[in-house]
């Protein structure tokens, strides 16, 4: 059993149950797609969250926007690539390449929109005070397996799932993307609990979406025919173009990682140019370094041309593992299954060693543990003790007119039930950007006051 390109291009719109609007040439329904994301709130606070390097006061270095415009980028590409090999082999007659270029760079666009503040530290930070916090242990009451494991678990590609399809434009619900769209922004296509023993490949080893959203990724799953690994979980293969959106993102941040790293200096010119060359066949390593006016400038050559290249070898590992992808036996990053995988794998090792470990990055993550912990201990106390008694204290009051509307209930009435009520406290906290989570805590805990 395989799945089909036919199925798997659904271009339905998620919540929406009226017919497709009729095709139009000049702008594809997976281009409304990336409309959509582009205009959305969680997009434009990416501009403050964390890249690799937090709260940079470099205005050159990355940030999680423009990390994520420039994957699109390169989603774009590799999806136009991949598209116009599928059309012409599978003799697709209502597909254009474009529209497979489009899927990939909406899917793109979004993959980053659940990550919390402080980028990947923040997610370990939401899962320390869900572990060790006396507040997060009064608040695990009354929560079923399934629920623990989501916050226990905190993923933001889960969080991403369900603010695409329910927290932006929640009287919609969502964003009401193509079914193509969510199927190939899901690269972990399972919930929190699997057997170990099965949490395997590329797709097991973290989960896509929470239990508040099981039954929207399962209709995800029935539009595009995605086959089920398992029928005693919510598990599915992966969608194929998955596998694009995570090679687009694997290229963009292990080169342009190592950039931002030779740009505050923590790696030499001749390092990069090592590295950079090693991903390049003789015939295609740039002739005109010499003729560049800065080792900056040099660095962007070779980062350019390393990208196109990239580029042609992942659409060529699709194309060869195509079969294997469509019956869902391939499960690895398809960057792991390129001609050049062993240099890409020491641009890695030599990140992990000189970039994401650089002393001022570690101070601020560290910090971002007492931030994210305290708002959670102070937001999540103040709602439990709204929903939980006839008259909350007054500082409880005082500290939920800072949240939302929908992150406290209709009506400022919290939900009856425990889960609902967690998940719309980790929504406002997940959702805000470097600078805000900081500003916020230090007028919270008295640290600073509004206008100091």
């Amino acid at each position: 059993m395989s799945m089909q390109w036919t199925q798997l291009l659904c271009a339905d719109r998620l919540g929406r149950e009226s017919k497709p609007r009729p095709k139009d040439r000049a702008r594809s329904e997976f281009r409304r797609d990336a409309d959509r994301i582009t205009f959305s709130t969680a997009f434009r606070r990416l501009q403050d969250k964390t890249q690799v390097f937090p709260l940079a006061d470099n205005d050159y270095v990355r940030t999680r926007l423009t990390h994520s415009l420039e994957v699109a980028s390169v989603g774009r590409s590799l999806g136009a690539r991949v598209g116009a090999l599928v059309c012409k082999k599978h003799a697709l007659e209502n597909i254009h390449p474009s529209d497979v270029g489009d899927i990939v760079a909406a899917a793109s666009l979004a993959h980053d929109l659940g990550n919390p503040p402080f980028g990947h530290s923040g997610e370990d930070a939401i899962r320390h005070w869900f572990a060790q916090s006396p507040v997060a242990a009064a608040a695990r009451e009354g929560l079923r397996e399934h629920e623990i494991a989501d916050v226990a678990n905190y993923e933001g590609n889960a969080q991403g799932f369900r603010l695409i399809t329910r927290l932006q434009m929640p009287d919609n619900p969502g964003l009401q993307l193509t079914h193509a769209t969510l199927g190939a922004f899901t690269k972990y296509p399972r919930e929190s609990i699997i057997p170990e023993s099965l949490a395997r490949g590329a797709s097991g080893k973290k989960f896509g979406f929470y239990q508040s959203e099981r039954e929207l990724f399962a209709s995800v799953a029935d539009h595009c025919g995605l086959l089920r690994r398992t029928p005693d979980a919510a598990w599915w293969c992966r969608h194929p173009l998955a596998f694009l959106v995570e090679a687009a993102d694997d290229i963009c941040y292990r080169l342009v990682d190592f950039e931002d790293g030779f740009r505050l200096g923590h790696l030499s010119y001749s390092e990069v140019r090592e590295h950079f060359l090693a991903l390049l066949p003789e015939e295609q390593r740039p002739k005109r370094l010499d003729d560049a006016q800065s080792d900056g400038r040099r660095v962007q050559i070779l980062r350019d041309v390393a990208i196109g290249r990239a580029i042609d070898e992942v659409a060529e590992a699709f194309r060869a593992r195509e079969a294997e992808i469509l019956a869902g036996t391939f499960d690895e990053a398809l960057i792991n299954a390129v001609p050049s995988r062993d240099a890409w794998e020491r641009i890695q090792r030599r990140s992990v060693e000189s970039i994401y470990a650089t002393t001022r990055g570690v101070e601020i993550e560290a910090a971002g543990f007492e931030v994210l912990g305290g708002l959670l201990d102070v937001f999540v106390s103040a709602l439990n003790d709204l929903a939980t008694h006839e008259r909350p204290s007054p500082r409880g009051r005082k500290l939920l007119a800072l949240v939302p509307l929908e992150n406290v209930g209709p009506g400022r009435v919290p939900d009856a039930e425990p889960y609902p009520r967690l998940l719309k406290m980790l929504d406002f906290v997940s959702g805000m950007t470097d600078r805000y989570a900081v500003s916020l805590y230090k007028k919270v805990r008295g640290i600073s006051l509004p206008g100091q």
